[in-house]
C-alpha cells in the first residue's frame, strides 16, 4: 500500500498533491506533480498551499501541470462501499446480486501456444498488416 505524504507546512494535516523544489542558482522556484519519492531538499504541498505559493522578489515560479485532484480518503472508502454493495437502497447484501448462470457466461481461451500454469503468458505480437 502507497504512504500517504502530508503537505509541508507547518499545522498542516492536508494530503500532498504538487512537489515545490528550489533552484537557487537561478532564482527559480519549481512547482510540479507530487514526486515519486520524498527528496530532502524539497516540499510537498496539498492544493490550497501549491495554489497560494508565492516566492521572493526576483524570483520566477515555473508550474508544471498538476494531475487532476487526488481523490480523497472519504472518497476511496466510499468507493469501497460501493463496490463491497454496502450502500444498496434496498439493503439486499452484495452476495444476492444477479449473475448469469455458469453455463451461460464466454469461457476465455489462452491463445494458442500459452502456458498459463507457467507464469509465461506474455508474448510480442508482431505488428499488423
Amino acid at each position: 500500500m502507497r504512504e500517504v505524504r502530508l503537505c509541508s507546512r507547518s499545522a498542516c494535516r492536508e494530503s500532498a498533491v504538487a512537489t515545490l523544489t528550489y533552484v537557487y542558482a537561478d532564482s527559480t522556484a519549481v512547482l510540479g506533480p507530487l514526486a515519486t519519492y520524498p527528496e530532502p531538499h524539497t516540499y510537498d504541498l496539498c492544493a490550497k498551499h501549491a495554489d497560494k505559493l508565492t516566492v521572493p522578489r526576483g524570483w520566477e515560479v515555473l508550474r508544471l501541470a498538476l494531475p487532476a485532484r487526488q481523490p480523497s480518503t472519504d472518497d476511496l472508502l466510499a468507493l469501497a462501499e460501493a463496490v463491497r454493495g454496502e450502500g444498496n437502497d434496498d439493503g439486499a447484501p452484495a452476495e444476492a446480486a444477479q449473475r448469469a448462470p455458469r453455463e451461460t457466461q464466454p469461457l476465455l481461451a489462452p491463445p494458442a501456444g500459452v502456458d498459463i500454469a507457467s507464469g509465461r503468458h506474455l508474448r510480442v505480437l508482431p505488428d499488423q498488416p
